[in-house]
């Protein structure tokens, strides 16, 4: 379908960096702080319902924008896209509420950085992207990242290292299906269309362990959704007033965020391997993105795959 003439992308003003970057880091704030209530919510709650109580906390928080704008904004010619797009949501959800039960909050946050990783492999394999020789060095450099953090054959790898892993990859899925929806859909109904599909789901999965949370839990599991809504709406606002190649560097603040969360309420201490690991992968994944922003792909204001 013709879409008329093709528009440039207005140019964003440098000046407003410092204030992109101010938003970017509260982005990462939040998401370190979903992963500190994950892991206190793992204590006493199955993976399946916490994945429960954190969609329906978080549609409940998109509700005034769907009433403001009404039911016709959820409208779409693509909804086979986004039923896919849930599933491998759904997976990575899965996967990495799995994680937070049995590897520290720092080494899973190391590790989501190699999603980018993985979706730069999916884009040569699936889309059928062409990636140069630069790119596939970064990807591989950041594997060794990974690598560094693991150190297979070194130490032993837990289920819980494996299960971030494949969050990591179930989420690369997830960004390649976001870049391709975001082409005709508004970025908002593309994150209450995930609830939609999931709450389902995920309501099925929470009956076959159901256990009434205890009082002390309600707490938290009331401020899960909400942080998540923030963490993604920040994101967005940072995205909004700056190239995401810009302020891509500052999303490695997850981890000193989510390293001083699981020291603080847990006792977690990481050991240098996963900050040297995810310094690599990081720089890696920062190059990629560099990389696209010359070769004039239009960066979209989509959540990270692992911003649960």
């Amino acid at each position: 379908m013709n879409d008329g003439p093709k528009v440039s992308a207005p140019k964003i003003e440098t000046s407003n960096l410092p204030q992109a970057t101010m938003w970017m880091i509260a982005s990462c704030a939040a998401m370190a702080g979903i992963a500190a209530i994950a892991r206190h919510l793992a204590t006493d709650m199955h993976p399946y319902l916490i994945m429960f109580f954190r969609l329906v906390t978080a549609q409940l928080c998109m509700l005034p924008w769907l009433i403001s704008n009404g039911i016709g904004v959820l409208r779409t010619e693509r909804l086979g896209l986004y039923a896919i797009r849930a599933l491998f949501t759904c997976g990575a959800m899965l996967t990495w509420f799995y994680a937070i039960t049995l590897v520290p909050i720092a080494d899973i946050t190391a590790l989501s950085f190699i999603a980018p990783i993985f979706a730069t492999v999916g884009a040569a394999l699936i889309l059928r992207e062409t990636v140069r020789l630069r790119r596939w060095t970064a990807t591989g450099i950041g594997f060794l990242g990974a690598m560094i953090i693991l150190r297979p054959g070194l130490v032993e790898l837990s289920s819980g290292h494996w299960a971030a892993l494949a969050s990591a990859a179930f989420g690369s899925v997830t960004v390649l299906i976001i870049k391709s929806l975001s082409r005709t859909e508004n970025p908002t109904k593309v994150v209450f269309y995930v609830g939609l599909f999931l709450i389902p789901v995920s309501s099925i999965l929470a009956w076959t362990v159901w256990e009434t949370p205890s009082r002390d839990m309600w707490i938290w599991i009331a401020l899960i959704g909400p942080v998540a809504t923030f963490a993604h709406v920040t994101l967005v606002k940072a995205m909004s007033l700056a190239d995401a190649s810009a302020i891509l560097p500052f999303d490695f603040a997850r981890l000193p965020f989510a390293a001083l969360l699981g020291w603080l309420a847990f006792g977690e201490v990481s050991d240098m391997w996963t900050w040297i690991g995810a310094a690599v992968i990081f720089t890696s994944g920062v190059y990629i993105g560099r990389r696209e922003a010359q070769l004039g792909r239009q960066p979209s204001a989509t959540p990270h795959p692992n911003r649960l």
